[in-house]
């Protein structure tokens, strides 16, 4: 998921990104170590809600970083938000002079933002004055529709004094949007950017809704290949990491399936139910119910069906390996 939220993070051309991962994340350090716009990883130790893994990242900037930064905060856990929404959130926030703005959504778009925190405004310019959960609204207030999620973008100057201010909950957890309380008691106003919609900016809880947004990044993936012209027969059964390059014209059957750094070159045509892990593709190609893994597949060559290659194969070029073909490791 990180993946996909650091895509849009990248589209706002920042100066710097921090990366907070949980102590013992292993896993999730190596994915994102190395890859662009990553500059930071830091742990974050002690696990007492958002607001810590905040000041965690907030530790690594430096003194040479300019205090008057804005700093956009992102949870790890919304890989549907995109550009056009922080750019908006980036946007607004410096056009308002405010000293925070977060990204709200429509309680009514999504059964799941129930029990969020809404937004309680209030004075002539409407500022936000408070998040209250859910459960403690009272009057007129359970008649709003705003809720707050957990992106952010804050002037980096008031940052981590305000979060440090921040009373723990009922939980013992610090949120983040406890911030508003702070900054409006010393002045300071608080906005709000309102997303297009509410599943592109809300966390994902369990596996159901991980499986859906999977299932919209697939389609937006998809989507935006055809458009580089590349040709599926059935986008519905064809799945494509984000890091995967494909060259134009190439065409992919029903069943395929494309991970990490797989590229596939001009004019190749892979599958049908044909897998491709780490795997480099020449151009001219055709790859048909194979599966294989860190290998090397020269220009002009006919792999399948049913080839496995295993992981360091390598094809030269106008190979054609007929059918159930399986070279041993490093095989040519």
């Amino acid at each position: 998921m990180v993946r996909y939220v650091l895509d849009g993070v990248e589209s706002l051309s920042p100066t710097r990104v921090v990366v907070v991962v949980a102590k013992g994340a292993e896993r999730v350090t190596r994915e994102v170590s190395g890859t662009k716009p990553v500059t930071d990883i830091v742990e974050q130790v002690r696990r007492s809600g958002r607001a810590a893994g905040v000041l965690a990242g907030l530790s690594v900037l430096d003194d040479d970083f300019d205090s008057d930064a804005d700093l956009v905060v992102v949870s790890a856990d919304v890989p549907l938000v995109g550009s056009a929404d922080l750019g908006r959130l980036v946007a607004q926030h410096r056009s308002t002079g405010a000293a925070a703005t977060v990204m709200t959504a429509d309680g009514r778009d999504l059964p799941a933002l129930v029990n969020h925190g809404r937004v309680i405004r209030g004075g002539r310019d409407e500022s936000i004055q408070r998040v209250t959960d859910a459960a403690d609204l009272v009057g007129d207030e359970l008649l709003i529709n705003e809720v707050a999620t957990d992106i952010w973008c804050v002037r980096q100057s008031l940052l981590a004094a305000a979060l440090r201010r921040v009373q723990p909950d009922r939980d013992g957890e610090v949120a983040i949007a406890g911030i508003i309380e702070v900054l409006a008691a010393t002045g300071h106003p608080v906005h709000a950017s309102r997303a297009d919609h509410a599943s592109d900016v809300v966390g994902i809880n369990d596996r159901v809704e991980l499986a859906d947004a999977e299932a919209e990044l697939r389609r937006r993936t998809n989507r935006a290949w055809l458009e580089r012209g590349v040709t599926m027969l059935d986008p519905a059964r064809t799945y494509i990491d984000a890091t995967v390059e494909l060259a134009p014209d190439v065409t992919l059957f029903p069943g395929v399936i494309l991970q990490g750094s797989t590229s596939v070159g001009e004019g190749s045509e892979i599958g049908p139910d044909t897998r491709l892990v780490d795997t480099r593709v020449g151009p001219g190609c055709r790859v048909e119910k194979t599966m294989a893994e860190r290998s090397v597949i020269g220009p002009d060559c006919h792999v399948g069906p049913f080839a496995v290659l295993s992981e360091g194969s390598e094809l030269t070029a106008a190979t054609v390996t007929g059918p159930f073909y399986a070279p041993s490791a490093g095989g040519h």
